[in-house]
């Protein structure tokens, strides 16, 4: 196979043992069409001069990748499912297929979604269906662009079979999705050795963590310097991705401990949904009947979520030192939730302080006018230097008014990170992308009726335009 001189494998998870997961064979499709591959992170990881043909073996197909794992591994995990203990979880329609080292010697994981059963299916096929899956490709990369650190799609493949759901029309078409995550390991893969009471198992997997994802983190001595340690690092990364989530108006929908992983990307995508307004109680998911959920309650959503990690640390840090780790997380997260949206706006930060007041006001004002939320963003990159492109938008009557006129006085004290970006082709337009549920509901329908990915394939290619916008 032509591999270039980036690719380098791994097969580092492994090391950790074969309780910690289960070698599993991939499902065999009756058809394998290639929807979706990403060449800019395939050419990064070596992997750019692969033939179709050579894709589809190793992405659909599972051919081992060199110097990676012989067989994938289904990995074994527990966790609370809408703060309900599970210890029935585990990848139940997916695995780890393979793992690769960037130029930076980062670690990474190819990993998948609807590739077939394992022991963890639970009675379920294990499969995607293809409607999943570009949803899946749509989220990540227009997170991606937005600047959240998340998973990435790397691949989508069709796969000839058709699915019985009770959530979309039925049978429906299916698909095995490839995405590059830095890790796949859990808050749910510490909750299964603490429910084990596998105390040898959970030093086995923090040193592990910390030799391998979290850099930040070595250095510490002694057992509780090391566990403490790992929950500064982990919450600080997770407080990261919350706050970047909170500034791109988006609600992942189902944040279960199993679905938040120990170097802090969001992955995962089934019902997420993006704020159309300003809306702390907006749910992505139609069975979140209680708004558990909801987009204003993910950062203690979040903050729960690490109080079950540090719980499985018990054995090996006092809990009032974990609980004191844990109390630094508001200022974490307001950090990170500042620094999230001034980096959307393309603001140069000025201080905590500032920062947040800033945003705080931002968002009373958009909560209040219920103008169109990414519009908001889109018209005011660059703080006042979008003056004039934000009197012409679509939205200019929301900022004429007085709710407006407090973001507008402090927006006076910003510059503008980078004045060029203004000059690229996307902020000539008139309106930002977006990927709310009627657009997507819209893209989704000529696939569905007419196998017509043209819609796809022009937002795929504005959410380009937004990323190389920078």
């Amino acid at each position: 196979m032509p591999f270039a001189p980036e690719y380098r494998p791994s097969q580092v998870h492994a090391a950790l043992g074969e309780d910690f997961f289960d070698r599993v064979a991939p499902a065999r499709f009756p058809r394998q069409i290639l929807r979706y591959r990403n060449q800019r992170w395939a050419e990064a990881l070596g992997l750019g001069p692969l033939s179709e043909a050579e894709w589809l073996q190793h992405f659909a197909g599972f051919a081992p990748l060199p110097g990676s794992f012989d067989t994938p591994l289904a990995l074994r995990y527990h966790g609370h499912q809408f703060r309900q203990f599970n210890p029935q979880l585990g990848d139940g329609r997916g695995f780890l297929f393979a793992q690769l080292e960037d130029a930076q010697g980062r670690l990474l994981d190819l990993g998948t979604k609807g590739s077939g059963q394992t022991p963890w299916s639970r009675g379920a096929d294990g499969r995607l269906t293809l409607k999943g899956g570009v949803r899946e490709v749509l989220a990540a990369s227009l997170l991606e662009a937005q600047g959240v650190d998340t998973s990435k799609p790397f691949s989508l493949v069709e796969t000839g079979e058709q699915l019985v759901r009770g959530d979309e029309p039925s049978p429906t078409r299916s698909a095995v999705l490839v995405r590059l995550n830095h890790s796949h390991l859990r808050i749910g893969t510490f909750q299964r050795l603490a429910y084990r009471r596998d105390e040898a198992g959970l030093r086995a997997l923090l040193a592990h963590c910390l030799r391998h994802y979290l850099p930040e983190a070595q250095g510490a001595e002694g057992e509780e310097a090391q566990a403490l340690a790992f929950l500064q690092a982990v919450m600080r990364r997770v407080a990261r991705v919350g706050g970047q989530w909170m500034a791109a108006g988006f609600v992942h929908g189902v944040l279960n401990t199993d679905n938040i992983n120990i170097t802090g990307e969001s992955f995962d995508y089934g019902p997420w949904r993006f704020l159309p307004h300003y809306d702390p109680g907006f749910t992505a998911a139609y069975f979140d009947h209680g708004g558990l959920y909801a987009y204003g309650r993910q950062p203690q959503t979040l903050l729960w979520n690490l109080a079950r990690l540090a719980e499985c640390l018990l054995p090996l840090a006092p809990l009032e030192k974990l609980e004191a780790v844990l109390d630094g997380f508001a200022g974490c997260f307001g950090t990170a939730w500042s620094a999230a949206w001034l980096k959307r706006l393309g603001l140069r930060p000025r201080g905590s302080e500032a920062d947040m007041e800033l945003v705080a006001t931002l968002e009373k004002f958009l909560q209040q006018s219920q103008a169109p939320f990414e519009q908001a963003v889109f018209d005011w990159q660059g703080g006042l230097l979008s003056e004039a492109r934000a009197a012409r938008s679509p939205s200019a009557v929301h900022y004429g008014s007085e709710a407006f006129a407090p973001v507008h006085a402090l927006l006076t004290r910003y510059d503008a990170e980078n004045p060029a970006r203004l000059e690229h082709t996307y902020f000539r337009r008139a309106r930002p992308v977006t990927l709310l549920i009627d657009e997507v509901e819209a893209l989704w329908a000529p696939i569905a009726e007419h196998d017509d990915w043209s819609l796809f394939e022009a937002k795929m290619a504005e959410i380009t335009l937004l990323r190389e916008a920078g």
